[in-house]
């Protein structure tokens, strides 16, 4: 297990090496990737308490529907944030 932390250290700081780990188009998708797991990590709760929420009372569509588009704004601003960089 030792021996292993050399290799794992010189991996992460990337000693003897003159490229980095990721190149700046596998950075910004895995951004966007991680931002839009994210988003559908929230909206799998939120969808199903608007749904639940809509069927009592037919006045809580609007409010159920902002909360659920609100995890969305996340992956538009990692688009926007790639696009900007």
């Amino acid at each position: 297990m030792l021996e292993l932390t050399s290799e794992i250290g010189n991996v992460v700081l990337q000693e003897g090496s003159s490229s980095p780990a990721l190149t700046a188009n596998a950075a910004a998708a895995l951004a966007v990737g991680l931002a839009a797991f994210g988003a559908g990590y929230a909206e799998r709760g939120i969808g199903s308490a608007a749904i639940g929420a809509v069927a009592e009372d037919d006045d809580l569509f609007v409010s159920g529907l902002i909360f659920t588009v609100l995890p969305e704004t996340l992956v538009i601003l990692a688009l926007v944030t790639i696009f900007l960089v």
